[in-house]
């Protein structure tokens, strides 16, 4: 569930503020050179060659956060198109023999690729590239809005499409909040992932050109910290062995500590305590948004219920 998106206009600032975190791609030297690989004849006059790019066919210039390619159509041994010149920043300048060539332009994780073809006489066009891309900034909340720590949020950006087998191509992984991500224009598959066991959420998010999209998740999970008491608000009692068990019997967490604290999706839980061959056990509720502790009282059967207290 997607919670208050808001589109807006995607402004150089907020694009260019995140690049150098996103872009996955491999550090280019600055290059604007020649090569005589691409199949001109030697002795051929290099034509200079002028590229910019837009977000949208009637946006601005862009000015940096372009990392621009050239490539030779013709693979090498190892099967991959040798890399001619290469360029960061705003427009490109490259000198080109007469041949043809692949031309990419990438903006983070969008990116467009033209066929261009340098003839042997006359001068070449300058050559505008529409990327055709946006982008977003993800955040989440748990219940209604209570705000969750960035270090305990990451989220996957998937493709929309989903395959036969049911599998989404994954598009970014550990994503984290607050983060511009750019991506051609498009529907995105998103999964928020809250805390490391159960508490998961995915929502569909469009991307359109030009555009920076604001978007909040809702989890319906909380934090719970659990402990081995002697009585009612007192010291947690160390070296026990937790296991969480949901409502179904089947076992989400396990660890040893005197606090065991840890994310749950919103439901019914049993929480079972190991200290000295004994063992203890109370069942306990998560409501979303609510981080709770909760005790497991080491005295008669009657009282392993135990006490909660919220800590909101």
């Amino acid at each position: 569930m997607v919670f208050g998106p808001v589109s807006g206009t995607f402004s150089q600032e907020d694009a260019f503020k995140s690049f150098h975190q996103l872009n996955s791609t491999a550090k280019m030297p600055k290059l604007n050179a020649f090569s005589a690989m691409p199949g001109g004849a030697p002795g051929m006059v290099a034509k200079d060659v002028i590229f910019d790019a837009r977000l949208t066919k009637d946006g601005e210039v862009m000015q940096e956060g372009l990392v621009w390619r050239v490539f030779s159509p013709l693979a090498g041994e190892d099967g991959k198109l040798p890399l001619v010149a290469s360029s960061e920043g705003g427009s490109a300048a490259f000198q080109l023999a007469p041949g043809d060539y692949f031309v990419n332009c990438a903006f983070g994780r969008a990116g467009v690729t033209k066929k261009l073809t340098i003839p042997e006489k006359g001068s070449v066009a300058k050559q505008t590239l529409v990327l055709d891309a946006g982008g977003f900034v993800l955040n989440a909340v748990a219940g209604s809005d209570q705000r969750i720590p960035p270090n305990q949020l990451s989220f996957s950006v998937y493709s929309a499409e989903a395959r036969d087998n049911g599998d989404r191509a994954l598009v970014m992984a550990d994503v984290k909040p607050n983060t511009v991500v750019r991506l051609n224009a498009g529907t995105y598959h998103i999964v928020s992932e809250y805390g490391d066991v159960n508490a998961v959420v995915r929502a569909d998010i469009q991307v359109e050109a030009g555009k920076l999209t604001q978007a909040v998740l809702q989890h319906r999970a909380a934090q719970i910290t659990l402990k081995l008491v002697s009585q009612p608000g007192g010291e947690a009692i160390a070296d026990t062995a937790w296991s969480v068990l949901t409502a179904a019997g089947d076992v989400v967490n396990e660890s040893v500590s005197a606090f065991s604290t840890m994310v749950l999706a919103e439901g019914e839980y049993l929480a079972v305590a190991r200290n000295k061959n004994k063992i203890y056990q109370r069942q306990f509720s998560v409501k979303s948004g609510r981080n709770t502790e909760v005790e497991v009282l080491m005295r008669e059967p009657r009282q392993m219920a135990g006490a909660a207290s919220d800590k909101n």
